[in-house]
């Protein structure tokens, strides 16, 4: 069965996101390790790193991971930017070690006056830079799929796959899949057929063992539209059939999926648990539908 979990905040110290997600009654969890908007954050702490480790375990959480400042883009063509982003991905691997997170979701990067094959070979250039740097850390880097807004790169798997195969260290990287970004990237997930298909794609670029965390939104705008707006499950252009496709293959039983929906409350509840409570109703369920399985 997958691991459940959503993103939560740090808020009040890194044990409180653990706490947090046992309360809910997730599996797994995923963090910021410093303000999401500022390049630096304040160093963690023996006592800190030791209080999130304990609750982790405590709640039973299982491959936590975190996601990078926003500010990171690894495909900057101007070197300040550049190495200012280099730097913060170090940062951000050294900071999950600490907390014993198994992996560091990164948006690829954003090639803006360059171009998709430069920005490719800068965010290889980085990778490499920054594994250079962290020897002996367990953290992987997990390249994000993305909706490919802009000039933003990953949103194709081909350019994923290419950051992968020209890093020197390939084997320290991984993919996360976003099923609102792969939906407005223009890849079909709503039908078996849309589904079987996407993930042959993904598959025959990328390879599906690469594939290490989903995260699980979906989407306010429709097939294709490359942006990138988060709704709750089902409540989409998605609708509920893709997360019942993503949850009950076999070849993702044993990966975190992590939420990335809008935090609040609806009619006094939660709203990660209304969300989570929506995905564990579509596992190992089946619908008598017929369709048109995809050509191999």
């Amino acid at each position: 069965m997958p691991l459940l979990g959503s993103h939560l905040s740090i808020a009040g110290g890194y044990y409180r996101a653990a706490e947090a997600a046992a309360a809910l009654g997730m599996a797994t969890v995923q963090i910021f390790t410093k303000n999401n908007n500022q390049w630096s954050g304040k160093p963690i702490s023996d006592d800190e790193a030791a209080r999130f480790r304990d609750a982790v375990a405590a709640a039973g959480l299982r491959i936590p991971c975190s996601h990078t400042s926003y500010l990171i883009n690894l495909a900057a063509p101007d070197d300040t930017l550049w190495e200012k982003s280099v730097a913060a991905m170090i940062d951000e691997l050294q900071r999950a070690e600490r907390l014993g997170l198994n992996g560091v979701v990164v948006h690829p990067g954003a090639f803006t006056t360059s171009s998709e094959e430069a920005g490719i070979a800068r965010i290889v250039a980085a990778i490499d830079r920054v594994h250079v740097a962290t020897p002996g850390i367990a953290a992987e880097i997990w390249l994000e799929t993305t909706a490919g807004q802009g000039s933003a790169l990953g949103w194709k798997f081909e350019q994923l796959a290419s950051m992968i195969a020209g890093a020197k260290s390939p084997e320290r990287l991984g993919v996360c899949v976003d099923t609102c970004h792969l939906f407005a990237a223009g890849y079909e997930l709503r039908t078996e057929a849309g589904y079987r298909e996407t993930m042959k794609q993904l598959t025959d670029t990328i390879g599906i063992e690469r594939v290490r965390a989903f995260h699980l939104n979906d989407s306010k705008k429709g097939l294709g539209s490359r942006v990138d707006r988060h709704e709750h499950i089902g409540e989409g252009e998605l609708g509920l059939e893709p997360f019942r496709f993503v949850l009950n293959d076999r070849r993702f039983a044993k990966l975190p999926m992590y939420l990335e929906t809008e935090k609040g409350e609806r009619d006094g509840e939660d709203l990660d648990a209304i969300n989570l409570r929506t995905l564990q109703g579509l596992l190992k369920t089946s619908k008598p539908t017929r369709v048109t399985r995809a050509k191999d």
